[in-house]
This record gives structure tokens, C-alpha cells and sequence, in this order.
């Protein structure tokens, strides 16, 4: 399949997101490493069992702990689009005792990282305490991230949290309760539902939860921690007070939102609401605040805290919106009146009680606080519900595998969402530069008028290129990208792990569509931070005036096909092994000089090194003659829509100024542009428009010259009229 037909799927399939299914592989790796190796005196394992891919740890007989293989539990797949099989232990007390990452396919750890250093970042897994991970929504953890390797690591983190909750659950662990179907009627929320409009009667039948505060309780829960300052900066007020009342309503119930916010109101926090989402309105006043006086916009609530069961929600900036008034009779007056909303993929059920949790801190110092938690329970009235007709039980069974399959989907999408909203600087950065270098396209007349100031526009874009795109953010493309692409769409497609690297995964959605326009070269010329290494130092070699080799062209011309061979070599190979295919990608010096900047085993630094010294001498020697990652995109470079750049038709005879200036001989002497090498720097084109250089430009700016310095003129003024004889005519 060619990178253009597999370009044009990648974006036919953009909302289509097929999770991969997880193999049962702990029996395969129960023979590959010892207990002992595990956990530490280990002796034994014992056989997994019938309902449950998970097996015993012995030790003298005795069970230590339970053994599994993350991959089983959940789907999440690396950026190689296939699971990372990490082998867990945990103890009955739901604490992580073994680590060992048994396989994995990371192109980044294959020939960038070293393993070791995979594997040690692992094993420091060792003594997690999923109870607490439970009560945390899975952020009572620091994350380790290793350079280069964050999407991999982010991967490795979320697998390993997720699957020990499930198991942990599963087999009732450290006092975790496990997921079972309820025995009772299960519940949905009636829309047809009607609540009360007075605010006394909204309290009376529980719509409206209160925790009410005095600054006696406060000082009174100070005192009695172990820190004594607390209790010696005890508030002044009297002890009766109000230190905060604060209500809650679960108002994505309509009847709930009607009443409280108005009907207006509702339908506007209908349409804020998407599929899946829900909101409370909070409300409170008296001394303290529930927001707090520190926050500004963009952060977080960090006062309060949603928790229900093991799901633990933050409130940040983009989930919350006032509450301009209040359309219940009888509401008093509050200091603050909020709406925060819920995300779908929470895991959040509406018809259960939850409990939203308030953080009250107090100084003890100049800048230490102490701080304690009070809980206000809601519990949503049952006149709001509804109950589920419940099925025949081979609907129940599927039933309960599809909630199963959405919630390792919605965990999946959670993931990547998560490292997309951490990156969204980086994201920003890489858009205002796609935007600056279609702008430049798009009006390159304009962009080239000026030969000066168009050389240094370049020079700066390609050092943000390679010191943002490459050094900062590792976004550099590379052939294994495609061959992870191809492996995905045979073994089953999935956005998951595309999704997972946003620069990467925007650059290749930019490079797809630039195909379309022109060709390779919007990206080997503009955005390889290798190509762009590859160049800035071949100005600098031409400042200080190393020699520059040009190729014969009968030569140049027969080593272009060499880079083809390679990737069609690669490819081949990633067919019979993907593995191997990555290995032999070494090829490109991507991983050495970008991603690693040269702290690697010293023959990978001197074959980078031997090409960028190759480099010096003759410009873009990699980009010309060995870059697979080139040879890809240029298969679908003639199938472009537009042909942009601008030509004489004296252009290659007898002229060959701009053949002889290309930088990579992209121009053939016979003057046509060859699509498939051509990197759209657009010297070509400020040479087009050079009046210092180019033989057809100068020809007509002199022919211009000579006519405007003629005396001759029409009655009109304009050049050019034909001569007429002022002297008198004689006859004969």
C-alpha cells in the first residue's frame, strides 16, 4: 500500500476508533521468569485460575500475593499500536511487591532508550498501594518521566494503575469491594420528573444537600490534630459563627435544574452538557469560600473535591460557569453561586450517593498551612429515578461486557486526553508554526520579494524547527512511524495509539494534507528538525568557507534511487517482522542526533556525526541519498494538486542558473522541477524574481530600460511608436 493511499485512510478513519481487543498472555510469561525473580523469597507459582487470569505467588507453600499480566486486564496500547506486557505481583493488602516489564514493541525504547532503563523505571512500581490509588482516582503517585520516552511511560503508568485496581477489586484486596452487578432494581434518572419550586421544600425531601460549619467545629477539628500550632491559631469569631454553609443539587436531572436555576437557565446548562456529562450546583456562604481567594483562571478548584467510590473529580476553569441568580421561592442569599461540571468519562453514576469533599486549610506559619477535610453526602431523592426494566440474562451478560468494553474505551480516551490537555502549549506552538509556513506558501510572491530578508525568515524557521519540534519536544517523524501504521491497520486499527503523541500525531495529519499542496517538501524542508540540522550547519560551513561538492549530475542521478531501496527494503521486512523492520530503521539518525542529542553508544553518535559531516560538504547529503522517511513521502509527491512554483520557459535552455543553485539538484538541466527531491525552500523562486541574477529577468528589465531612455515617444507618451519623419516632404 502506498504512503499516499495510506494517508488518505488514516484520514477517512479520523473518527472511527476500533479498541484493540487484550490477549490472555499470563501463561506465556509464568515459564519466562521466576517467582523469585518477582517477589522477593518467592518460591512458586501456582496455577491461574478458572475466572481469572491471575495465579498465586508461594512462597513455602504459603500465597504471598497474585501474579498478572497487565495486558490482560486492559487494552491500552504503546505508539507501536500493541500492548506493553508488564508482568505486577501484589499482596493481600493490595500493595504492588513484583514489577517486571516482559515485552514490549516501543520504537523509542527499541532504538533510543536503553531497556534497562525501561525496565528499572518499572520496577520502581515496587510498593504502590492501590488503596490509596483507589481513593485517588489513580493520582496518590509520582510520575517518573523519562526523556524521549513519555508517551511510552504514560502508557506503562496507566496500565499498571488500572489493571492492579481491577484486580485488586476482583479479588477483594486490601479491603477493595469487588465489581459485581447489583442484586437490587438498577436506576436511571427520570426525565419526567417533577421537583418542588420552594427553596425550604427543596431541602426538606434531600434535592438540597447542606454541610453547615461554625467556627467552633472548625477550631475544635484543628485542635484535635497532631500538629499543635493548628489549634493555637484558632479563629477569634464567636464559636456559633457561621464558618461556611454550603449546599449542593445534582442539576443535570431537568426537574432539579428547573427549579433551581430557572428554565432558561436549564436549557443553557442542557446545551453546555455534552452525552455523558453532568453537573452540581454549588452554592455557600459565611467566612470561607469554596472556591478560594487563590484561584485565577485556568487552574484548578482546589478546595473542593467530587468523589464516589474510587472516582475522584477536580474542578478546573473550562468545568465551571456561575450561577447568575436563583429561581426558587425563598432562596436566601449567597456569597457564591456555581454550576461545575462532571466529565463523561469520570465513570461517574448519577443515581448513586457520592460525596463532595471540602478542604479547609488553616496558616501555622509564615508559609505552612495544616489542613483537614469535611464531607457533605448527596444522595439524589428516589421520586428523580427511575427503574431499569431489567433483562433476560444473555442480555445482562452482554450488557455487562459492553459497560465493560465502554469503560476500557473511556479509560483509553481518558489517557490520551490527559497528555493532550498537558501539552496544549507545545500544541499551540506547532500551530501558530503550520499556520506561519502555509501562510508562506500560499503567498510566496510576497514571501521572496525580498531575497534578504526571505533568507533570514528561513534560517530562523529552521532553528525553531530543530531546537522546539526537535530538542524540546521529540516530535521528529521517522520511518518507524509508518511501519507502525501499516502493522496497526492489518492487526486491527486503532486512534489510541496514534493519539497518544499530539505533536507527532498533528505533524502527520499536516504532512498528509501538505501532500495534497506540495508535496514532501513542506516538511523535509521545512519541519525535519534533522533536515533542518543538516542545513543550518551547512551555512555555517559556507560562512566559513568550507569547500562545496557538487555531484555530476549522471551520478546524482543514480544515487537518488538508493533511498527508495531502503525503504522498500524496510517495509518488506516489517511484513515478515516489525521488530527486526526497527532495528534495521537505525538507518535514520533521527533517535541519535534529535531525540537523544548525541548521548548514545558511541557507534551510533559517529555514524550521525559521519552524516552530518557528509553534510558539510554537500548540502542535505542524507536528505538526497539515504533518508527512507523522504523516499516515503515522495512516492505520492506527483499526485499533488497544484504545481506552485513559477518557471521561464528559457528555464533549462539555454538557462540553468537555478539548476545550478538548488541546493539538492532537485531541477533537472533540462529545466523541469523533479517533484520527488524537491524540498520547496523556494530559492527557485526568489530567484525568478531576482534582478541581479536571473538571465531572463535582467534581459527584460534591460530591454525596459533601453525604451524608456528612447526619445521616441508617441503623442501619448508611451514607448515604442513607430518612427515618423518630422521633416517636410518634397516633391518631385
Amino acid at each position: 500500500m502506498t504512503r499516499f493511499r495510506i494517508l488518505a485512510l488514516m484520514l477517512a478513519l479520523l473518527l472511527q476508533v476500533a479498541p484493540v481487543a487484550a490477549e490472555a498472555v499470563l501463561s506465556r510469561y509464568l515459564g519466562e521468569l521466576s517467582a523469585s525473580d518477582l517477589v522477593d523469597g518467592a518460591d512458586a507459582y501456582g496455577s491461574i485460575r478458572d475466572d481469572l487470569p491471575v495465579a498465586p505467588v508461594l512462597k513455602g507453600g504459603e500465597t504471598v500475593g497474585w501474579v498478572f499480566v497487565t495486558s490482560d486486564f486492559v487494552g491500552t496500547t504503546g505508539y507501536s499500536g500493541k500492548p506493553i506486557h508488564t508482568m505486577v505481583a501484589v499482596d493481600g493488602d493490595a500493595k504492588v511487591v513484583g514489577v517486571r516489564l516482559v515485552k514490549h514493541s516501543e520504537p523509542i525504547v527499541l532504538i533510543g532508550i536503553p531497556d534497562s532503563k525501561m525496565r528499572a523505571l518499572a520496577e520502581d512500581y515496587r510498593g504502590l498501594d492501590l488503596v490509596a490509588e483507589a481513593q485517588s482516582g489513580g493520582t496518590a503517585h509520582e510520575l517518573d518521566i523519562i526523556s524521549g520516552a513519555t508517551v511510552t511511560v504514560m502508557v506503562i503508568d496507566d496500565s499498571i494503575v488500572r489493571s492492579g485496581l481491577k484486580v485488586a477489586r476482583a479479588l477483594g484486596l486490601g479491603g477493595l469491594s469487588p465489581e459485581t452487578v447489583p442484586a437490587g432494581p438498577a436506576y436511571e434518572i427520570d426525565p419526567k420528573a417533577e421537583a418542588a419550586g420552594e427553596w425550604m421544600a427543596l431541602e426538606g425531601d434531600g434535592t438540597l444537600r447542606r454541610l453547615s460549619l461554625d467556627v467552633g467545629q472548625v477550631n475544635a477539628a484543628f485542635a484535635a490534630m497532631e500538629d499543635e500550632r493548628a489549634g493555637r491559631r484558632a479563629l477569634t469569631e464567636p464559636p456559633e459563627t457561621t464558618f461556611i454553609e454550603m449546599q449542593v443539587a445534582l442539576v443535570s436531572q431537568p426537574a432539579i435544574a428547573r427549579a433551581i436555576l430557572g428554565a432558561a437557565a436549564a436549557a443553557n446548562l442542557e446545551e453546555w452538557l455534552g452525552e455523558g456529562e453532568h453537573a452540581i450546583a454549588v452554592v455557600g456562604r459565611g467566612l470561607y469560600s469554596f472556591k478560594g481567594s487563590g484561584y485565577v483562571r485556568g487552574g484548578i478548584f482546589d478546595r473542593i473535591v467530587l468523589i464516589q467510590d474510587d472516582v475522584s473529580v477536580r474542578f478546573r476553569d473550562r468545568m465551571h460557569k456561575r450561577i447568575g441568580s436563583l429561581a426558587a421561592g425563598g432562596a436566601p442569599a449567597f456569597a457564591e453561586a456555581d454550576l461545575f461540571k462532571i466529565p463523561a468519562d469520570a465513570g461517574f453514576d448519577p443515581t448513586q450517593p457520592f460525596r463532595l469533599q471540602l478542604l479547609v486549610q488553616r496558616e501555622v506559619g509564615a508559609i505552612e498551612k495544616v489542613f483537614t477535610t469535611f464531607d457533605l453526602i448527596y444522595e439524589m431523592p428516589r421520586k428523580y429515578l427511575r427503574a431499569v426494566v431489567t433483562p433476560p440474562a444473555q442480555e445482562v451478560s452482554q450488557a455487562v461486557a459492553d459497560v465493560a468494553d465502554q469503560e476500557e474505551s473511556a479509560a483509553q480516551a481518558a489517557l490520551w486526553k490527559r497528555i493532550w490537555a498537558d501539552a496544549k502549549p507545545e500544541i499551540a506552538g506547532l500551530s501558530v508554526m503550520l499556520l506561519v509556513l502555509t501562510a508562506t506558501f500560499f503567498f510566496q510572491s510576497f514571501a521572496t520579494r525580498n531575497e534578504r530578508a526571505f533568507f533570514w525568515f528561513r534560517m530562523a524557521f529552521l532553528t525553531v524547527t530543530l531546537v522546539f519540534i526537535g530538542f524540546y519536544a521529540n516530535a521528529q517523524l521517522s520511518v518507524v512511524n509508518l511501519m507502525a501504521l501499516f502493522g496497526a491497520l492489518v492487526s486491527g486499527f486503532s486512534w489510541q495509539a496514534f493519539l497518544l503523541d499530539p505533536l507527532t500525531f498533528i505533524l502527520w495529519f499536516a504532512v498528509a494534507a501538505a501532500l495534497l499542496f506540495w508535496g514532501r517538501g513542506a516538511y523535509c524542508g521545512w519541519l525535519c528538525p534533522f533536515g533542518a540540522l543538516q542545513e543550518l550547519l551547512n551555512r555555517i560551513a559556507k560562512a566559513i568557507r568550507i569547500p562545496q561538492w557538487t555531484l555530476p549530475w549522471g551520478l546524482h542521478e543514480r544515487l537518488w534511487p538508493v533511498k527508495y531501496m531502503i525503504f522498500l527494503g524496510l517495509f518488506g521486512v516489517s511484513l515478515v517482522s516489525i521488530e527486526q523492520a526497527e532495528h534495521l530503521a537505525e538507518v535514520e539518525p533521527f533517535k541519535t542526533a534529535i531525540v537523544l542529542k548525541f548521548v548514545r553508544a558511541w557507534p551510533f553518535v559517529a555514524y550521525a556525526v559521519a552524516l552530518l559531516i557528509a553534510g558539510l560538504f554537500v548540502e542535505r547529503f542524507y536528505c538526497r541519498y539515504l533518508c527512507p522517511l523522504g523516499a516515503a513521502l515522495a512516492i505520492p509527491a506527483r499526485l499533488r494538486m497544484f504545481d506552485w512554483l513559477k518557471r521561464y520557459k528559457e528555464c533549462g535552455n539555454p538557462c540553468q542558473t537555478c539548476a545550478n543553485e538548488c541546493m539538492v539538484q532537485a531541477i533537472h538541466p533540462t529545466g523541469e522541477i523533479n517533484p520527488n527531491e524537491c524540498l520547496n525552500c523556494l530559492h527557485c523562486q526568489m530567484l525568478y524574481r531576482s534582478e541581479t541574477t536571473c538571465p531572463v529577468v535582467i534581459k527584460k528589465l534591460k530591454r525596459r530600460q533601453a525604451v524608456a531612455a528612447s526619445p521616441i515617444r508617441d503623442l501619448t507618451g508611451h514607448p515604442n511608436a513607430p518612427r515618423i519623419s518630422l521633416e517636410p516632404t518634397h516633391s518631385v
